[in-house]
């Protein structure tokens, strides 16, 4: 389900990597600039969540994946290509239990071997007796020692891996996290080891010992690690969903037999057999049968859809009913479950603008922090009041422990990975992740109308002829010539034609006429069939039969005219059916204060007539396909407060939205599209949405794919965006103003006025809290909910 390296390397742009041992915001930073560093990479993206880097170079450089590897690891961490044929998620969550399960061990340890320490000293103070009767049965040396032995143990044992990575990029002079623990713990374990064995180096009322707080610290910081790293597994819980989706084997048609394969086993062209209530294998065309399938983890829509003879099936989904015979058409990384899984995965792994920022100001903020407690050290040794010295201590290692950015690094990716994987389970894709940011700031969206609005299965509901023809030759003639073209409309024709039983002749000559019609010869008689401007543009009076077209156009109706060497013959009504979730979905879209376009083919009268229906508040009518960009980029304009060409815009009658002008300082256009000819739009568009059901080149073209070919889904993909990004700045708000408030009361600056202060084994518990705080708050965003039409709120 990754992107295969080797297609990436023989692509000659980019290349991905699992990196290992980062453990805060600061190690992000280092990683990207080490491997930027390294000649022919044009960038790097790290993702702290993910664990991933995603490397960028000049297809003319030789860049080995062996180069990237070293760079990463001269600046102390770990890094491993993701190579063809692993799945990474997989070996990434296998990673995660293993992980939880070591740190588990080590937080049993270290809470086995602190309590001792803790209750020893602790209990002393709370309860003077006790402290009394300590010291006269046990002596306070023999306790000191007694603390010393457990406080070493939980340093050296549980806690060395703190030491061991600190050291090492301390002396790298790149300190992170796990740097400012080892300080913070070895100071207090280091002090109190000399007012144990070494008292008289120390003033006589500077003799205290802090075990205590050494071994709480490393304690407290190994449960909060433990918390976190069960609840980053639940983070990956979209992806996961999805690689259980598919079924390990399959009951492929042998001769005439069948027999079970594993789904590796399983090429293009088999053909396989579902009984109800069995998951399809695979992607495939359906040969025989019919059934409703379940196809709600895939598009998030909660009713099955029929499914009989020629219709496409999606490999993961649930057969409810009838028993099918599939020909297998996708298999292995081609399915869609693996795209689906693939572009979460990408999405999951971006780095939002916004990411940006905190990635910059945190690379400097260990060596800041670590420079402000030595600066409490020193001011608390010239200002404290006597004895100084232990107060120095302690204040300074509260601001070490207190700081850790570990909270900042995970605000953006936490909430991004829970935020992208809980809209794939509710059937929205972002292929692009900037689009999740960009979407929130959609104030403008323009729909197409042939198959996102409508149903895109058009059907022929009136013929209407001149003097001197009659309908069933009409009917064969233009049925013969749409023979040869593959627009629905063509198709709705040609259907009505073999429905009636006339016969349907060669064509010769053919001419599609971009964004207008057909022409060509069918039995010596020249044809043309089109839109109205299409006869204009011929010199084709249509007057005798305008007046049927223009009934029809204000049904909602779209007219073809059809001439015969070279006068009106014909004028025929195409309908297609409005989506029965387009009128609510445009209703959401307009109650979150969204002006809704729709850009069509159809003349301005056909398309104002949909427009009442729907309730959009703008038409772009009669817009060629190639004149889609230019009806595009004209919207973007005037989104943003730009000049707007309003040529080809017609008004739907009524009152206008509720956000016909401006809409504020930063004002985006999502266009929403399904055909090929959609692509260059959905690229133009500040964010392209796609409509799963559409074709593959409009999918490539957006950066939102909508997997239920549903338009509510653009509301849906909105609130998605928006929760995702209130989130982010509720993390990041707690990140940044939890740490910055603090240290003040780390630093013990209220205490210099009697006010006060944070002691190092609270600062411990605070700084854990902080990142499960940031964790808990990305994991609410699973409870968001997948209504038909959501609740979209202004932003």
């Amino acid at each position: 389900m990754e992107t295969p390296m080797n297609a990436t390397l023989a692509d000659g742009t980019a290349v991905d990597l699992a990196i290992e041992g980062m453990s805060c915001a600061s190690c992000v930073k280092r990683v990207e600039n080490a491997l930027a560093a390294v000649p022919g990479v044009r960038g790097a993206s790290v993702n702290l969540a993910t664990e991933r880097a995603h490397v960028q170079f000049d297809r003319a450089a030789s860049v080995l994946p062996d180069a990237l590897v070293e760079a990463v690891g001269k600046v102390g961490y770990g890094a491993r290509p993701v190579t063809s044929g692993q799945d990474h998620a997989a070996a990434q969550a296998a990673a995660r239990d293993a992980e939880t399960r070591v740190l588990a061990r080590r937080f049993a340890a270290a809470l086995l071997l602190t309590l001792p320490v803790f209750l020893l000293e602790m209990g002393g103070h709370l309860f003077p007796a006790v402290h009394h009767a300590l010291d006269i049965y046990i002596g306070s040396t023999r306790l000191w020692l007694l603390q010393w032995a457990l406080t070493t143990a939980v340093l050296a044992g549980p806690g060395r891996m703190f030491f061991v990575k600190g050291g090492a990029m301390l002396a790298r002079r790149a300190p992170d996290m796990n740097s400012l623990v080892a300080v913070g713990a070895g100071s207090a374990w280091l002090y109190s080891t000399v007012a144990t064995f070494a008292p008289g180096w120390l003033p006589e009322d500077a003799r205290h010992v802090y075990f205590e707080a050494a071994a709480v610290i490393v304690t407290l910081i190994l449960l909060g690690r433990l918390l976190e790293a069960r609840a980053k597994g639940r983070t990956g819980a979209a992806i996961a969903r999805l690689a259980s989706l598919q079924p390990r084997q399959a009951r492929v048609l042998r001769g005439d037999d069948t027999v079970d394969v594993p789904i590796e086993a399983v090429r293009p062209g088999d053909v396989v057999r579902i009984r109800p209530g069995e998951k399809i294998p695979v992607d495939g065309t359906v040969l025989e049968g019919a059934s409703f399938v379940d196809e709600s983890m895939i598009t998030g829509e909660p009713i099955p859809a029929e499914r009989t003879t020629g219709d496409a099936v999606t490999g993961g989904t649930l057969n409810t009913q009838g028993s099918l015979t599939v020909r297998v058409t996708r298999t292995g990384a081609d399915t869609a479950l693996a795209r689906i899984a693939r572009m979460v995965q990408d999405a999951q792994g971006a780095k939002l603008p916004i990411q940006g920022l905190v990635d910059r100001i945190t690379y400097r903020f260990v060596p800041a922090i670590m420079a402000i407690a030595a600066l409490t050290f020193f001011a608390w040794l010239a200002f404290g009041a006597e004895p100084a010295l232990p107060q120095a201590l302690v204040h300074a290692v509260a601001v070490l422990i207190v700081a850790c950015p570990c909270a900042m690094g995970l605000a953006t990716p936490m909430s991004i990975m829970v935020g992208t994987g809980r809209a794939a389970e509710m059937g929205v894709l972002f292929r692009h992740g900037d689009a999740l940011q960009s979407l929130r700031d959609v104030r403008t969206v323009a729909f197409d109308k042939t198959g996102t609005l409508t149903l895109g299965k058009p059907t022929l509901t009136g013929v209407a002829t001149a003097a001197g023809f009659g309908r069933e030759e009409i009917l064969s003639w233009t049925a013969s010539l749409q023979a040869a073209s593959e627009h629905p409309i063509a198709s709705a024709i040609v259907a009505a034609a073999r429905e009636a039983g006339v016969a349907i002749a060669p064509v010769d000559g053919f001419l599609a006429i971009s964004g207008a019609g057909v022409r060509g010869a069918v039995q010596g008689r020249q044809l043309l069939a089109g839109a109205e401007r299409l006869m204009r543009e011929q010199g084709i009076d249509i007057a005798p039969l305008a007046g049927q077209a223009d009934e029809w156009a204000r049904d909602g109706k779209t007219a073809i005219y059809v001439a015969v060497d070279g006068t009106a013959a014909a004028v025929m009504a195409v309908s297609d059916p409005v989506r029965p979730t387009s009128a609510s979905a445009i209703a959401a879209l307009r109650a979150a204060g969204i002006r809704t376009v729709m850009i069509t083919g159809d003349n301005r009268h056909t398309a104002q007539a949909v427009a009442r229906v729907l309730g959009i508040d703008d038409v772009r009518a009669e817009v060629l396909p190639e004149g889609k960009v230019e009806a595009v980029r004209a919207l973007r304009a005037h989104a943003a407060g730009g000049p707007d060409d309003a040529s080809g815009a017609t008004a739907p009658g009524g009152p206008p939205g509720p956000v016909a002008g401006k809409t504020g300082p930063r004002s985006l256009l999502a266009f929403v599209g399904d055909g090929i000819n959609d692509a260059p739009a959905l690229a133009a568009a500040d964010v392209g949405i796609a409509i799963g059901t559409g074709t593959d080149v409009a999918i490539d073209a957006a950066s939102v794919v909508l997997m239920a070919g549903d338009p509510a889904g653009v509301a849906r993909a909105i609130a998605i965006s928006r929760a995702t990004l209130a989130n982010i700045r509720q993390n990041l708000f707690w990140a940044f103003v939890y740490n910055v408030a603090l240290i003040p009361l780390a630093a013990g600056i209220p205490a210099l006025f009697q006010g006060p202060s944070l002691s190092p084994v609270f600062a411990a518990a605070a700084m854990a809290l902080s990142s499960l705080f940031v964790v808990g708050n990305a994991l609410r965003l699973r409870g968001l909910r997948a209504a038909s039409t959501p609740e979209v709120k202004r932003p």
